[in-house]
């Protein structure tokens, strides 16, 4: 049923794609990728490390290099990092190698997930809603261009997501069967 060998899951920081994309990737029968964690063994340091001495731009080069080379990887289910998608090359790698499923989520939905995460180098030090406002606006036009299913993020248990996610991948895709048929 699935019109490729790979998902691919973009959107912003806190709206699943780790933890939803581990429940759709077993129940898929696919190998489940993150990328941020791709990264940190390729490096060996993790991401908060490479962001201090290498600063976002040295990060996201790595990031473009580590995407690409995943999503040549058949069978996979990669859950990319929120800002992968701000690279033209990693945006049409996501596009031309796999389905793309754009997992939404508010801010205030953000804001409520992320709150005990100290982890996040973009977020460190910031006044977080106004930090995720604006990266919302500059990625969401992004995230929207080359997904090929949005996933409106609702506030319920990763469990209920994921069957929700299902649910409505599976709908899309057996819509995208009766359309070709």
């Amino acid at each position: 049923m699935n019109p490729s060998s790979n998902l691919f899951l973009v959107g912003p920081s806190g709206a699943g794609k780790t933890s939803i994309g581990r429940r759709l990737a077993d129940h898929y029968g696919l190998t489940f990728l993150d990328l941020d964690r791709e990264i940190e063994e390729h490096t060996g340091v993790d991401v908060s490390t490479i962001f201090e001495i290498e600063g976002e731009a040295g990060f996201r080069h790595r990031e473009a290099v580590i995407l690409e080379e995943c999503s040549r990887r058949e069978q996979v289910l990669l859950a990319t990092g929120a800002g992968a998608i701000l690279d033209a090359d990693s945006r049409e790698h996501l596009r031309q190698r796999g389905f793309v499923i754009w997992l939404q989520a508010s801010v205030d939905q953000q804001l409520k997930r992320l709150q005990y995460d100290r982890a996040r180098p973009l977020l460190a030090g910031v006044d977080r809603r106004q930090r995720l406002r604006d990266m919302a606006d500059r990625r969401n036009p992004l995230y929207a261009e080359i997904a090929e299913l949005a996933i409106i993020g609702q506030n319920e248990r990763v469990q209920r997501a994921f069957a929700r996610c299902r649910t409505r991948i599976d709908e899309h895709w057996q819509r995208l069967q009766t359309s070709t048929t």
